[in-house]
Formats: C-alpha cells, structure tokens, sequence
C-alpha cells in the first residue's frame, strides 16, 4: 500500500540538524506513527513521504520554510516578572502558554533579569533546515473512527509517536513532536509544524 490521505504510517527516522548533529532519533526504539493527510507531519517531510510504501528507506532534507518556519524576531518579547507571578525559579529553558492576540503559544524562556524575563514564541527549530533519514515500517488504512478523530488510536500518535507523531495543528498540542521532543523524546517532535 502506499502512503497517501488517510493512511496510519508505521516509521523510523533519524533527524539532524544542518551541521550533521543528530537531534533525535527512534531507530532501536519504537517506531513513530502519524496519519498521513492530517497536518501531523512538517509540510516538507509529509510531501516526501507521499507515495512511498512499506520497506522504503531514503534521505529527506526540509528546508526550513518547510518546516518549522523562518525565525520571526517580533515574536521574541521582554515580560514584566510580574506575569509569572506563582512561579518559583524561572530558568532559560522553561516552556509556558502566553495568552495573545492570536490565541494560546507556547513560549520559551530564553533570559532572565532582574524583572523581567525574555521569552521565544518561535518553535525552538525555526529558521533550521532539517536533515531526515527514513524508513518505512509499516503502512495501512486508518480505520473509520481514526479518519474522524483525525488521529492515530493505539500505540503511537502523540502518545509514542516521535517525529511528527500525529500531534496536528492545534495550539494544545505544541511542544509535541519535533525540536526538542515531547511526544518520543519529551518535547517537540517535526509534527505541529509551528505555524500557530
């Protein structure tokens, strides 16, 4: 079968960054799955997968528009200390929902001083090319109750995906699957694609 709109895709992936450093992996762990068609998977990496079947291994390079986004500077702020008041200890690093005009974000904490602290709302890999070596484990249907869920049920899918684990696009399910791995590797795994 090959991978197109509703097929559950069973994976191995290796993902390095543009210097060659591997910034996470599942091969000798268990594979990730996502449902092809669902926005579950960067834009870039999700066209290269298309029409590959079961077996396939191959080198994809994304660029950075197709995957996490350019780095947007206006999205980089100084806060008031003030706003994260109940928090003890606020170290670079640290990850929270901003309320904004557009919506629950998620931020990183990049800086902190004395009253205010510096925070990101860029995905922690934009602006980077991405660099995936893949292979095909297993493809299949996604099964009626999975086509409208918009996700895979069972093992994988944000629960053990990795990169692009079926996470979507939706805000709540930022920080899961790609850059800094929540879903395989605890944060950010290549699959809500950052376009919040």
């Amino acid at each position: 079968m090959n991978i197109d709109t509703n097929t559950v895709v069973t994976l191995h992936y290796r993902l390095r960054d543009a210097k060659g450093e591997i910034i996470e992996e599942s091969f000798g762990a268990e594979p990730m799955q996502y449902m092809h068609g669902t926005n579950s998977m960067i834009p870039g990496l999700e066209q290269q997968l298309q029409d590959k079947q079961s077996g396939d291994k191959f080198i994809a390079d994304v660029t950075s528009a197709d995957a996490y986004g350019e780095y947007q500077d206006e999205l980089k702020q100084e806060v008031p200390l003030s706003a994260f008041e109940g928090v003890e200890d606020i170290v670079p690093g640290m990850r929270f929902i901003a309320e904004t005009d557009v919506g629950p974000r998620p931020v990183t904490v990049t800086e902190v001083r004395d009253d205010s602290v510096i925070v990101d709302g860029n995905h922690p890999m934009a602006g980077q090319s991405l660099h995936f070596e893949v292979e095909v484990v297993e493809v299949r249907a996604a099964t009626e109750e999975e086509i409208a869920h918009g996700h895979v049920h069972g093992q994988g899918g944000c629960g053990g995906g990795g990169c692009g684990g079926g996470c979507g696009d939706h805000a709540e399910d930022e920080g899961c699957c790609g850059g800094s791995g929540e879903c395989a590797k605890g944060d950010d795994c290549c699959g809500g694609h950052g376009h919040h």
